[in-house]
């Protein structure tokens, strides 16, 4: 079985091998450990191209924003009102695959108009086990999934990560906004914003896990079990504010947080 280190060897090897690449960068563990490695072996041939909607916040576009500004590395913004794509809105089961067809299929255009040879994005080994629809819209696009090719686990690019001295090694993980509601409740504008601004006041409360999961007008809270006593002792606040934000109802979930709930 292969080491961290022989895995990054091959994925050094894979991007040396492609030439030039457009990275899809969101700031997260994966991409941005894909991006650095990937500007390390192509230099200026390694190009980010970070996607902007209401599914992202504000934040993760600002620590992508200065993390390529730290590594000198150029950044291409692709602006994009997600919820005007047609279906996406009405949040059927296959939305990530509607998003990241719409994405991608533009990424590679500005890649293409950029002279950059392919466009490659930060999805693990560990995304294989787990309700991905996004993903067939990355292999009918043939969009590079160079961590899958070198079969990196995420718990290997955390470790990897963190001997490259990148900021992003103990990021907690992210998904979309969208990720956060029922399938088939509709997605607005407002909603995201109320899910943003309650992640955002647990985030500034120490919280480093969680969801903020929405069903119609009840946030359902999924945190880490050891943090349960942590927010019981907020709770009234956390109550007050929820409610200010738009939320009839306040609830935390028992079993804690875990990636993929609404995939049930």
């Amino acid at each position: 079985m292969s080491t961290p280190e022989e895995k990054l060897e091959k994925l050094k090897k894979n991007l040396r091998e492609a030439g030039s690449v457009a990275v899809a960068f969101s700031g997260g563990v994966d991409s941005t450990f894909l991006l650095k490695v990937a500007h390390e072996v192509l230099k200026d041939n390694a190009v980010a191209i970070t996607a902007t909607s209401e599914f992202f916040p504000a934040r993760e576009t600002q620590e992508a924003k200065d993390f390529c500004r730290a590594e000198n590395i150029k950044q291409i913004f692709l602006h994009e009102n997600i919820l005007s794509v047609k279906n996406i809105s009405q949040n059927p089961k296959n939305r990530c695959y509607i998003c990241k067809n719409n994405l991608f299929a533009k990424i590679k255009k500005i890649a293409a108009e950029n002279n950059l040879a392919c466009v490659a994005e930060g999805s693990n080994m560990d995304d294989n086990s787990d309700y991905r629809p996004g993903l067939k819209a990355i292999d009918e696009l043939d969009i590079k999934s160079p961590l899958r090719a070198a079969e990196l686990y995420k718990a290997e690019i955390r470790e990897l990560s963190q001997k490259l001295n990148l900021p992003t090694w103990d990021k907690p993980s992210f998904a979309c906004l969208a990720s956060r509601f029922v399938y088939g409740e509709n997605i607005t504008a407002e909603k995201l914003q109320m899910v943003e601004r309650a992640e955002n006041l647990l985030r500034n409360k120490g919280f480093k896990q969680f969801r903020v999961r929405l069903h119609n007008k009840l946030a359902r809270i999924e945190i880490l079990p050891a943090d349960f006593e942590k927010i019981l002792k907020l709770r009234e606040e956390i109550i007050s504010v929820f409610k200010s934000y738009g939320f009839d109802y306040v609830s935390l979930d028992l079993q804690g947080y875990r990636s993929g709930s609404m995939n049930i």
